[in-house]
């Protein structure tokens, strides 16, 4: 069986109080399991409320053991590790991915930087659980007994990686942040800066990483993508900020066939009220012009909008 728990589902920043009760306002950490092994995507500060499930019921069976996977490193995604309760059991053991950072700075240096005595007083090295750390690019990684982890680069400010998981014929795919890749330079033959071969090229690139966007997709049982912004928002001055809108997830879930779509990321000013407001829109009119298209495919990708300790099966 491959299932997942949502122990964070808000984007950018932890949002508590009396208008996000109902969807969550920690930031993203996803609970997966393969079975009995444990896979956990990102350490944003729902990973504090995980980390003290795992002591209560996991630690009971024998020592937490887990594979843990970043998408980035962007604070709201890895906020929540110093207060993750299994560093600090010694027979725990973590294997760290994440991917590729710039420079000379690693995902084990900028996860040691949090522990820096002006940020926090425990220091890396006084943490007690084993820990390995591995940076990824594009690739495909074989963690054993039939469980398959791919990755995809996705369009964000910092690099940044999706990851669909494959276990026994079942799958689940995570694509946040991430917005619709696009042509980055002018294609104004009138603008100063417009160069014809660059402006050919970037249309290229924005059109193969789509469509490689559309494999890393196509059939998954569950898909966990991006929806920060409605299509009016995005198109007010949010382009370029690296997130997606309802609408272009819920367009290509339906496209590649995605049974389960869990629409997450949620942006800090969207309220309980208007998230049920966009579940229910997105429910009886998924996307426009693309309902009817994907009923006569024989696509019936099931939407849904995530909340804070919510769990599905793929």
């Amino acid at each position: 069986m491959l299932s997942v728990r949502f122990w964070g589902t808000r984007g950018s920043i932890p949002c508590p109080g009396p208008s996000t009760i109902v969807f969550g306002g920690n930031t993203s950490c996803l609970e997966i399991r393969a079975d009995e092994r444990l896979i956990v995507v990102d350490l944003g500060t729902g990973a504090r409320l995980l980390g003290e499930f795992l002591v209560e019921n996991d630690s009971k069976k024998g020592p937490i053991d887990a594979d843990i996977f970043i998408t980035h490193t962007h604070w709201d995604h890895i906020i929540g590790f110093p207060l993750f309760s299994p560093l600090f059991i010694p027979t725990t053991k973590l294997r760290l991915w994440g991917p590729v950072s710039f420079g000379e700075k690693t995902l084990e240096s900028i996860l040691k930087t949090q522990l820096d005595y002006q940020f926090w007083p425990i220091r890396m090295s006084e943490l007690s659980a084993k820990m390995e750390f591995a940076e990824l690019r594009e690739t495909i990684i074989d963690l054993g007994n039939d469980l398959v982890v791919k990755t995809k680069y996705l369009n964000h400010p910092i690099l940044c990686l999706g990851y669909r998981f494959e276990y026994r014929g079942k799958s689940v795919v995570t694509a946040y942040d991430h917005e619709p890749f696009y042509n980055l330079f002018p294609t104004d033959k009138t603008s100063p800066s417009y160069d014809e071969y660059a402006a050919q090229e970037g249309e290229l690139t924005a059109v193969e990483e789509n469509e490689k966007m559309i494999e890393f997709f196509k059939d998954a049982d569950v898909l966990i993508h991006d929806s920060q912004y409605t299509e009016k928002e995005y198109n007010n001055g949010k382009q370029g900020w690296g997130h997606a809108t309802f609408e272009y997830a819920v367009g290509l879930a339906q496209k590649t066939h995605v049974k389960k779509l869990i629409l997450f990321h949620h942006d800090p000013s969207h309220t309980d009220a208007m998230l049920e407001q966009f579940e229910q829109d997105y429910q009886q009119k998924p996307a426009k012009g693309l309902l009817n298209r994907a009923k006569s495919l024989g696509n019936t990708t099931h939407i849904t909008i995530a909340r804070e300790g919510m769990t599905t099966e793929a």
